[in-house]
């Protein structure tokens, strides 16, 4: 056993000294990583601020604010602005996430890449949207 690695019995232990430091600074560094996950919301809003919606680090919606402007909106438009940016606030998710992993266990991590990619996959960044009738009305004083 003393000849563990080829190396001898003190520069044995150091080299496993070395690797449970490194292990341990790997742990705490996900450790902080979740821990700042699930502290994460993003907001975003539509219809020139008539809709504002924030979402938890699930995706889940959190908060929902209408405006008294949205009343000139048909339901149909309104559900679909109100989806479009929830949307919009999940994809902010993923650059909220991919900047904690930057900051934690490093974007070429195999656990970074993991969490990014995870969080890219649920809450991909949506297409190019044109603006809708009633954002294109709110520019112009609605």
């Amino acid at each position: 056993m003393a000849d563990l690695l080829g190396q001898d019995p003190d520069t044995t232990q150091e080299l496993m000294h070395s690797w449970a430091a490194q292990l341990s600074a790997r742990a705490q560094a996900a450790a902080d990583l979740s821990d700042r996950v699930a502290t994460i919301a993003a907001s975003a809003v539509g219809a020139n601020g008539a809709v504002r919606v924030t979402v938890a680090a699930s995706g889940a919606l959190t908060d929902l604010q209408l405006d008294d402007r949205v009343q000139r909106i048909p339901g149909a438009e309104l559900a679909s602005i109100i989806m479009a940016t929830i949307a919009r606030a999940q994809a902010g998710l993923t650059e909220q996430v991919s900047i904690a992993v930057h900051d934690t266990v490093g974007t070429d991590s195999e656990t970074g890449r993991a969490v990014t990619d995870t969080f890219a996959r649920r809450f991909p960044k949506p297409a190019d949207e044109q603006p809708d009738r009633w954002e294109r009305e709110a520019r112009n004083g609605w």
